[in-house]
């Protein structure tokens, strides 16, 4: 635009050094990495507070370790691959990798697990991608499923909580018919007797509610009725959502995962169909085979409750660079995710199967997006495509 035009049309433009020239997008947000790992982290805590209540020092143990464990893992891939590593560690993506792997862990678990299973996470699940944004399923899904695969022993040490073991010590009477289901006073003075009332006991073991599931035959019979009644009830309901359950860490408190979900949604870190398909898919489905053939799985109620479905559901579904960007396919993606858990559960060989789930719906994400992206404004139409 020549200076006589600009004279006559009374535009001032702003000079050279005052123009900032850029690529798109050009609407930027003030929101960092840091920043949204840091949100994710406080929802978190809740959870971490939980798993901590009722599983003691053990799980603390297991939250910082895993943790130090990822940012280890994540510096060291940096140094080789001659990236940043400074950004790396303080960008709080290899934090909550951690945070939420040993969220899947049992309190028993031991510490080189932990070490394995960050490197498979950082390494294997994100940096052989390309890092933070370019992996195509969640980090410590690919860990757990890999750990699961090749550890099975050692990722399947339950422990009851410490309130479960102080009932069948002291034999308190409340919340009887659910202790006695999974750690009673009988099970307490038979290890007694065994190792010595002075001895020291590293671990004690216990069933969790859905390998107790997978371990009661089958009933076919429509009219079969009660079959999962002493781990399917209103008491063992309580203890569920509460957490006083034994399982990994984020199969605590159900209560805890759901004020971390609450949080997420008001941050709009993640998009609530997902938890809300997921797990209203898992209901529904249940409960259809419950009701019409309740001798082959417990009540939609319970599997909401128990297992990692809620963890998984708000935290790990939910990944914004594995989940698809639409609405329409988050709900989509969320429908998958409680299918193939609720198959799993039922008919699998795993008492357990959200991460198979959310891995499994993880490869769909981009045939999920290109079904429900629109073309962008003046895209123009195919040869052939209707008018």
């Amino acid at each position: 635009m020549s200076e006589e035009i600009k004279e006559k049309s009374g535009i001032r433009m702003p000079s050279c050094d005052k123009l900032i020239v850029s690529s798109s997008p050009h609407i930027q947000s003030r929101s960092s990495v840091a920043g949204i790992m840091f949100k994710v982290i406080i929802a978190l805590v809740p959870a971490m507070a939980a798993s901590v209540y009722f599983f003691g020092f053990a799980a603390l143990k297991l939250l910082v370790l895993t943790a130090f464990f990822c940012v280890a893992a994540e510096a060291l891939w940096c140094m080789i691959a001659g990236k940043s590593v400074k950004t790396a560690i303080f960008d709080g993506s290899a934090v909550v990798s951690g945070l939420i792997l040993a969220m899947n862990f049992s309190p028993a678990t031991p510490w080189y697990v932990c070490l394995i299973g960050a490197f498979l996470a950082i390494w294997l699940g994100k940096q052989v991608f390309g890092g933070i944004g370019y992996n195509p399923f969640n980090p410590a899904i690919v860990a757990r499923v890999a750990l699961l695969i090749a550890l099975p022993g050692l990722m399947t040490i339950w422990v009851p909580t410490t309130k479960m073991v102080e009932t069948a010590q002291h034999g308190i009477s409340q919340n009887e018919a659910y202790s006695r289901t999974f750690f009673s006073a009988a099970d307490w003075r038979k290890l007694q007797d065994s190792v010595g009332k002075n001895a020291s006991v590293d671990v004690v073991t216990c069933a969790t509610p859905l390998s107790m599931v997978s371990e009661i035959p089958k009933n076919t019979d429509i009219g079969a009725k009660n079959v999962f009644s002493h781990i399917d009830n209103r008491t063992a309901w309580k203890n569920y959502f509460l957490g006083n359950v034994s399982g990994s860490l984020g199969e605590t408190s159900t209560l805890a995962i759901i004020v971390g979900c609450f949080l997420l949604i008001i941050w709009k870190l993640i998009n609530w169909r997902v938890p809300v398909f997921f797990v209203g898919t898992v209901f529904v489905f249940t409960g259809m085979i419950n009701f019409f053939y309740p001798g082959i799985t417990p009540s939609p109620v319970f599997h909401v409750l128990t297992g990692g479905l809620m963890l998984g559901a708000v935290f790990m579904a939910t990944d914004m660079v594995t989940s698809p960007v639409t609405n329409r396919g988050s709900a989509l993606f969320g429908v998958g995710c409680g299918l193939i858990t609720s198959v799993i559960r039922i008919w699998g060989n795993y008492p357990e199967g959200v991460s198979f789930a959310i891995l499994f719906m993880n490869a769909l994400v981009p045939f999920i997006d290109k079904m429900f992206i629109r073309l962008p404004f003046g895209t123009p139409k195919k040869q052939g495509a209707g008018k």
